[in-house]
This record gives C-alpha cells, sequence and structure tokens, in this order.
C-alpha cells in the first residue's frame, strides 16, 4: 500500500457510492478517449476500464504508478508517469484520434493552474468531469450576483459549460480532508463564447483584484467611465454584477497590445 504524500496532494478516494455516482456522471463507453489524472489506488480506474475497455491516466507518483502497473496489466491501461501541469493532451488526442474525456479527483494545490493548462487544449477535449474542494465548485458555478462568483468563473465561462453535480464529505476519503469536495462537468464549447485574447485576462484581472469597487475605479487605469457606458456597461457597478461577456466587450475596448 502507497501512503498519501501531502506534496503531492493526495486523498485517495474509497467510498463505493461516491465513486459509481462519478462514474454513473460520466457514462463511459468504448468509443470514448478516457483520461483519468491521479488515479491514485485505482478506485475510479477500475470501474471506468470495466466499461469503457481502455484508459490513458496520468501520476505523478511513481510508486503508485508501479503498482498501478501492475493490477491493471493487460487491461487496456495506458499509464504515463507524468505531471499533468505539463503533459500535452492535444497530443494525446490526436494518438487516440478523437477528443479526450477528462476524469479527476484533482489535487486542490494546484486545481486552478491545472484547470487552465487543460483549456489551452480545449480544441482537444470534449468534456471534465472534475472533483475539487466545494468552494472552488461553488465558484467555477456561480451565476453572476451570487457570493461565489468571480474571476475564476468568468475566466472559464469562454471555454465551458459547467455544472454542479453533488458534494462529496471528508469520509469518502483516506486519509479525509478537513473540507467538503463537489464533483462538477465541464462540458467544453465547441467555440469560444466569444472573442478571447490577453485584453480579456487583464480586465478580469483589474476587476476582481478591488472586487468591492465600482468598475470606474476598478478598471481606472485601463478604461475611463466613458468607455465603459461606451460598452454598455453601467461604471458605478460592481464586477461581480457583470456577465462574462460584458467582461469581453470591455476587453475589446482596449487597444490591442
Amino acid at each position: 500500500m502507497v501512503f498519501a504524500r501531502k506534496r503531492f496532494g493526495q486523498n485517495f478516494l474509497h467510498d463505493e457510492g461516491v465513486i459509481e455516482r462519478i462514474v454513473s456522471a460520466i457514462g463511459p463507453s468504448p468509443q470514448d478517449a478516457l483520461v483519468e489524472i491521479g488515479p491514485g489506488h485505482g478506485a475510479l480506474t477500475e470501474p471506468l476500464l470495466e466499461r469503457a475497455g481502455r484508459l490513458d491516466a496520468i501520476e505523478i507518483d511513481r510508486d503508485l504508478a508501479a503498482t498501478l502497473q501492475e493490477r491493471f496489466a493487460g487491461r487496456g491501461l495506458t499509464l504515463h508517469v507524468a505531471d499533468a501541469l505539463r503533459f500535452d493532451f492535444a497530443a494525446l488526442a490526436l494518438q487516440r484520434g478523437r477528443k479526450l474525456r477528462v476524469v479527476g479527483n484533482l489535487p486542490y494545490n494546484v486545481s486552478t493552474p491545472l484547470l487552465f493548462h487543460l483549456l489551452e487544449a480545449h480544441g482537444a477535449i470534449e468534456d471534465l468531469h472534475i472533483m475539487l474542494q466545494r468552494e472552488v465548485i461553488a465558484r467555477i458555478c456561480a451565476a453572476p450576483g451570487s457570493d461565489d462568483y468571480g474571476r475564476l468563473t468568468v475566466m472559464l465561462a469562454p471555454w465551458v459549460v459547467a455544472e454542479a453535480l453533488f458534494e462529496v464529505g471528508p469520509g469518502a476519503f483516506r486519509p479525509a480532508p478537513k473540507v467538503w469536495s463537489a464533483v462538477a462537468r465541464l462540458t467544453v464549447r465547441a467555440a469560444p463564447a466569444f472573442p478571447v485574447d490577453a485584453r480579456f485576462a487583464r480586465v478580469v484581472a483589474a476587476a476582481f483584484s478591488q472586487r468591492r469597487k465600482t468598475l470606474r475605479n476598478g478598471l481606472r487605469a485601463l478604461l475611463d467611465a466613458a468607455a465603459i457606458e461606451r460598452c454598455g456597461v453601467d461604471p458605478g457597478a460592481r464586477p461581480e454584477t457583470l456577465t462574462p461577456a460584458q467582461f469581453a466587450a470591455l476587453a475589446q475596448a482596449l487597444p490591442s497590445s
């Protein structure tokens, strides 16, 4: 048995009921190019392989990888001993000849950069079924005007349609984390919801870095009140009230760099 390592943010899922709910939500089939990030002890790997017949898995922990390789030898598992933050998902999709369906109980300590790395390959990914800290899932799926709505929500919105599925208590893991988790489905859009470039990230970052300020004040270094109004946005509004498309309109008003 390989024990959880704090530096990898490991908490191993073991609850059979939760495992079945996740697999049912995914609905894997032999036609899918499934990719599991952080298979750990193989709790999800086993039922995914049973239903799909093949699976790519990315595991950074060499000891866990060796155990998985032995356990699933000859059963359709292709194991990549690698850091998912540096893994080339687009190249894997080319190898498999189809878009990827990504599954993972993602390490909470690298969840946001990992999501953005995955979406750099958005054209190669069909959907993601992810488990993260409950509060992070709430932010990903939040609606404008809610307390959870923020920078992460807006930055993901052009690329995915996010749906919170269900919550998972600490007891479903070994060791049990101190927080609740939740599972979400992110369906990757066939094309971005609106034009996105570096200006979008600049506007969103500036607005939410001073969340309690109005756009007139928060975006002062980028756009004056008149320019904000020309975008059809109230300069007196706070950033959490804007839709992602409104942030995109503000971004388009900036000079191209």
